[in-house]
């Protein structure tokens, strides 16, 4: 990597670790990295993964954004991103979650599968990862942004861990071979009204074609995912941005319920 393109890495990845240790959004990064193509966001989201390793935290899983087609066309992409899960992310059912570790979240409904198989392939098939899934959850991502007023690109998505923030799983595992996963309905409510809609489908067609996807491409950059993984799928319906003090319940069908309850500061 020449000098030029690891000031440029270096610059984006200051950005971004002040925006997340202040709380203070910072501007876009992709006039720094855009240059340096893909590749290049994700090598300051590794050390953004780097430093969080240092810090004591645990990688425990992975979450896969972009899984839309509508919002992969806004981008100008053909294929998701991926970002990792730490320890300190998880919170359970029903948990109060502090607005205060967050900048400008967002909620999604998705559904959270648990392997219990490798999956070291670099073309896994659809049945392999079936097989390599112990259950699946009702989930709730909470999607935040280090970048200003979610102004984003690819890059800056990429680079910032795919505006990862923080998830709740819900108490209720199923196989799933007894779940439509394409077809399941999936309904975000706020104070008993549906705030966002969606269902299986939403998701690169079917949840488990974003597994497979990122399967293939955590082989490939030589970190395959590992029995007990945690993987959230993708979102089932658009995002809502979070109001301080409410509590947002996700109901899957075949799942279940989850729900994240923020703190008022």
């Amino acid at each position: 990597m020449s000098a030029s393109n690891s000031e440029a890495i270096a610059a984006a990845h200051a950005a971004l670790s002040q925006a997340a240790k202040t709380r203070a959004p910072c501007d876009p990064v992709r006039s720094l990295i855009e240059p340096l193509g893909v590749a290049g966001a994700y090598e300051v989201q590794s050390r953004f993964t780097a430093d969080a390793l240092a810090a004591g935290r645990r990688v425990i899983g992975a979450k896969i954004g972009l899984t839309s087609h509508a919002v992969q066309k806004q981008l100008g992409v053909d294929q998701p991103d991926f970002g990792m899960l730490f320890d300190d992310m998880e919170y359970g059912d029903d948990a109060l979650v502090p607005i205060s570790r967050l900048i400008q979240p967002k909620v999604e409904a998705e559904i959270a599968f648990v392997l219990e198989k490798d999956l070291n392939s670099e073309r896994p098939t659809l049945a392999q990862v079936t097989t390599a899934i112990a259950y699946a959850l009702p989930a709730i991502e909470i999607v935040d942004s280090r970048v200003r007023d979610w102004k984003i690109s690819l890059f800056d998505t990429i680079a910032d861990n795919a505006s990862s923030g923080l998830f709740v799983l819900g108490g209720t595992p199923r196989k799933i071979d007894a779940i439509d996963l394409r077809m399941c309905g999936a309904r975000l409510e706020n104070r008993g009204e549906a705030v966002s809609t969606g269902c299986g489908a939403a998701c690169l067609g079917n949840p488990l074609n974003a597994v497979v996807w990122l399967a293939a491409t955590m082989a490939k950059l030589g970190n395959p995912l590992r029995a007990g993984t945690t993987i959230l799928s993708g979102a089932l319906g658009p995002m809502v941005t979070v109001k301080p003090g409410e509590v947002y319940e996700a109901r899957i069908s075949g799942l279940g319920r989850v729900a994240a309850a923020f703190t008022k500061e």
